[in-house]
């Protein structure tokens, strides 16, 4: 039992998403898994970007870095790396980590940087009033988009195993106590762990329904460290799997790669030394 308590980790500034937004329920779940792990808030750092969920670090008891559009990874792993003892999360949308933050997130898998990626994929671009994004499905149609969509959509979890990933899940906002569970083992994996939240947005995509009947959970004897198994689910689109599709902890993280390197870095001569040797 856990004795710490979610409120621990409650800043004082009110969250001033829509009602409804499925963001509200990632954070509440981010926070339980804080109080389950009894992570003091001070051990925590948050990184963000640029968008809705993006507001995370500000309704967080902990430290926070909100920065610009599609970078929370490069900050996450700057953060990791300089102070390994932080707790440390990145967090953002499908527009901010998919489109302008896309590149990054392959080579956050290649480092298997030691922190989880958790994105709210609503499918829809909503701070700029329901513009596609690269998860919404093609020929949908809005203000921003009223012959339909053109483009195909990403698919998320496909690109994080092809990438690598060594922790790959997906979650539902509508499934609270699911999602903390899986965001609880995220932070937990010795390694990147990603995992793409279905956050609707009821103000521009509602999709909380359309959800609750084309998910289900993973197969119970589905087998995480079976890549091609995963990637066979991952391509359903009748049936959108939730759970972990890929957890492989035999990889050395970043960090654990740094630390190595250093112990074998021979200590710096003195100056005295270097200026003889060029003098000669």
């Amino acid at each position: 039992m856990s004795k710490r308590k979610a409120s621990e980790y409650q800043s004082g500034v009110k969250p001033i998403w829509c009602p409804g937004c499925g963001d509200y329920a990632v954070l509440n779940a981010l926070r339980q898994a804080f109080a389950e792990l009894e992570i003091p808030p001070h051990e925590i750092a948050v990184a963000s970007g640029i968008g809705c969920s993006s507001r995370f670090p500000a309704f967080l008891n902990t430290y926070g870095f909100h920065g610009v559009h599609g970078r929370p990874l490069p900050l996450a792993t700057g953060m990791k790396v300089g102070n390994p003892a932080l707790t440390v999360v990145a967090v953002g949308g499908d527009g901010d980590g998919f489109s302008i933050g896309g590149g990054h997130i392959p080579h956050a898998a290649r480092r298997n940087i030691e922190l989880p990626y958790i994105v709210m994929d609503n499918n829809i671009y909503g701070m700029t009033k329901g513009q596609p994004s690269p998860t919404t499905p093609r020929g949908t149609q809005r203000k921003a988009s009223p012959y339909g969509s053109l483009e195909d959509p990403l698919n998320p979890i496909m690109m994080a195993l092809a990438y690598g990933t060594t922790f790959v899940a997906r979650a539902f906002s509508g499934q609270p106590k699911e999602l903390a569970a899986i965001i609880k083992a995220a932070l937990l994996h010795p390694g990147f762990a990603f995992v793409q939240v279905l956050s609707p947005c009821v103000t521009f995509r509602n999709t909380y329904q359309h959800y609750r009947e084309i998910t289900q959970p993973l197969p119970e004897d589905f087998d995480r460290t079976d890549l091609m198994a995963a990637m066979r689910l991952a391509q359903e689109t009748e049936t959108l799997y939730r759970g972990i599709f890929r957890q492989d902890e035999s990889k050395l993280g970043y960090v654990q790669r740094v630390r190595e390197m250093r112990a074998q870095v021979k200590p710096l001569a003195g100056v005295d030394e270097v200026v003889e040797q060029y003098a000669r």
